[in-house]
C-alpha cells in the first residue's frame, strides 16, 4: 500500500522557522539561527486552499514565532478569512512583548482580522529564553483586550513562579530546585513529540535497545506517516508527514499516492519501515550507525536522515528544509 494523504483532519500552518528561542524540546529545531523568512501571501493562500480542499476547515497558526512580524501575521489572517478557514488560535512564546500598550495595540489589530484566541507557551523550555514577566505581560494584555487565552501549559505556572520572573532560567536551575529527575518528569507533564531537538534532550530516558531489538520490535511500515489528526504545513509548502520533522511531502503531491521514484525514502519507511530504510542507506550511501544502542526507532531514523544531508550532501525534496539538519 502506497502512502497517500487523501484527507486532512486537524492541523496547523507554520508562518516561519525563525524564532527568538531555541527550546530543547522543539520538534522543528526553530531558533534565531534560521533565516528570517516569513510565509508569503502566495504560499499562505496555496497552503490554506490545499488544506481546505482536503477536508479540513479549521487550523491553528504556529512557527517559529508568528508574532515577530505581526503585520505579516495579519495578512495570513486575512487570507484565512478569504479562503473560509477558521483559525482556532495562534501560538506565541511572548518574546515580542515590550510594553502593555504596544501589546494591546497588536492584539487589537489581530482581533480585527478575526483572531479570537492566543495559545501562550508556559514552560521551563521557553523560560530558558524568555523571562516569565513577558509571558505575564501578554496574558494581561489579552485580558485587557478581550483576547481568549489558551495557556500551554498552565501546570507549569507554579514552577516558573519559583524563580525571578524578570530573567531567564536554565533547565539545570530547575533540576537544582526541583530535583535531578525534573527533566524526566517533563515527559509526563508536557506533550513532547520525539523528533528534532527533543531527541537530543530526552532520548537517554527510554530504555536503550540494540539495533536488532529496534528492528525486530518495529517489523512493519511506519504507518504513523499517514496520521492526519495533527498535521503541519510549513512556509515553503512542505507537508510534514506524521509529525516527523525533517521529512517532507510537497504540497502539490497531497491527495495522490506517492511513487517510490519521487519519494524513495518516504515510500520505504511507510511500506517497509526502519529496517528497509537502514538497509537502503547502508547500501546506497555507506551509512553506519554511530552507536550500538538507541532508545527509539525515531532516533535511528533521524541519524540516518541527518547523515544523508550533512555528510553526503543529499538534496532531496523528502528531506526539507535542509536547515533543519544543518543549523
Amino acid at each position: 500500500m502506497k502512502l497517500a494523504i487523501s484527507s486532512l483532519r486537524s492541523g496547523g500552518l507554520m508562518t516561519n522557522y525563525y524564532c527568538s528561542s531555541a527550546c530543547r524540546h522543539c520538534l522543528y529545531r526553530c531558533s534565531p539561527k534560521w533565516p528570517k523568512d516569513y510565509i508569503t501571501p502566495e504560499a499562505a493562500r496555496k497552503n490554506l486552499e490545499t488544506i481546505r480542499r482536503l477536508g479540513c476547515r479549521s487550523i491553528h497558526i504556529g512557527g517559529g514565532e508568528p508574532l515577530l512580524q505581526p503585520d505579516r501575521l495579519a495578512e495570513v489572517l486575512d487570507l484565512a478569512r478569504e479562503t473560509k478557514m477558521t483559525v482556532e488560535y495562534v501560538e506565541t512564546n511572548s518574546s515580542w512583548f515590550q510594553t502593555h500598550d504596544d501589546a494591546c495595540r497588536i492584539l487589537e489589530k489581530l482581533a480585527e482580522k478575526g483572531l479570537q484566541t492566543l495559545l501562550i507557551s508556559i514552560s521551563p523550555f521557553h523560560n530558558e529564553f524568555i523571562p516569565f514577566a513577558k509571558v505575564k505581560g501578554v496574558i494581561h494584555a489579552c485580558r485587557q483586550t478581550g483576547m481568549s487565552i489558551f495557556p500551554w501549559v498552565a501546570d507549569f505556572i507554579d514552577d516558573l513562579d519559583a524563580f525571578d520572573e524578570t530573567c531567564t532560567h536554565t533547565l539545570e536551575e530547575y533540576e537544582q530546585r526541583f530535583g535531578k529527575r525534573y527533566r524526566q518528569t517533563l515527559l509526563q507533564r508536557y506533550w513532547i513529540s520525539m523528533g528534532g531537538r527533543a531527541l537530543d534532550t530526552f532520548t537517554r530516558f527510554p530504555p536503550q535497545k540494540t539495533i536488532e531489538q529496534i528492528l525486530s520490535q518495529n517489523p512493519g511500515g511506519c504507518f504513523e506517516l499517514a496520521e492526519v489528526s495533527h498535521f503541519h504545513i510549513d512556509p515553503y509548502g512542505n507537508y510534514i508527514p506524521g509529525l516527523c520533522s525533517g521529512l517532507s511531502l510537497q504540497r502539490e503531491d497531497l491527495g495522490s499516492p506517492l511513487t517510490s521514484k519521487d519519494y524513495p525514502i518516504l515510500s520505504r519507511l511507510y511500506e517497509q519501515g526502519i529496517r528497509e530504510f537502514l538497509a537502503y542507506a547502508a547500501k546506497e550511501y555507506g551509512f553506519r550507525p554511530s552507536q550500538a544502542h538507541y532508545g527509539l526507532k525515531c532516533e535511528l531514523c533521524y541519524e540516518i536522515r541527518r547523515f544523508l544531508v550533512v555528510e553526503k550532501d543529499i538534496h532531496s525534496q523528502e528531506l526539507q528544509p535542509r536547515e533543519h539538519y544543518l543549523l
